[in-house]
């Protein structure tokens, strides 16, 4: 009984850690971090984080790092001992859209974007925008500045109230 409530007790410590300081908790737990990466919702490195390594001005949304391939499972019987398990490494510069899944033995090269939903089965060369299930290039990423930069507004530094005065207003929304 004492066991288990030690247990939950960890339990919640480390999701209070998590929650608070996603950045430390990574590095906790074994990942290896550049400087200035930011993680947005909950970024799971699975049952081997120390496998994982992110590069400086890493963004990540919502998203799973598999270190594994649990469909060895159906091995077990004629091989007890076997895992398949390699690292995954993420260059500098790069962006993880929302509901990705990077699996093992990816390596994602530097100044790249994933889009939102993608699954990550095979390394990523540097300077390029991926998506897709499986993630494939869909472009360079300087075809994605040239297309994306036209449409950007400058309201990063605002006050959230501010930005939503600026946004309502140049989109003509009303209350």
């Amino acid at each position: 009984m004492c066991n288990k409530i030690i247990k939950l007790i960890v339990r919640i410590v480390n999701w209070m850690h998590r929650k608070r300081d996603p950045i430390g908790y990574a590095r906790k737990i074994g990942v290896k971090l550049g400087e200035d990466c930011r993680f947005c919702g909950v970024v799971n490195f699975g049952s081997e984080p120390y496998l994982v390594s992110l590069g400086s001005h890493v963004s990540v949304t919502d998203s799973n790092f598999i270190t594994h391939d649990g469909g060895v499972w159906v091995f077990r019987d004629e091989f007890p001992k076997v895992d398949m398990v390699a690292p995954i490494k993420v260059g500098n510069n790069v962006f993880i859209g929302m509901g990705c899944t990077i699996l093992p033995g990816v390596i994602i090269g530097d100044n790249v974007v994933i889009g939102a939903g993608s699954i990550v089965t095979k390394s990523l060369p540097a300077n390029g925008v991926y998506a897709g299930i499986p993630a494939k290039k869909i472009k360079s990423l300087d075809e994605y500045k040239a297309g994306v930069l036209p449409r950007c507004v400058d309201s990063k530094l605002m006050t959230p109230s501010n930005k939503e005065r600026f946004l309502k207003s140049k989109f003509e929304l009303r209350k």
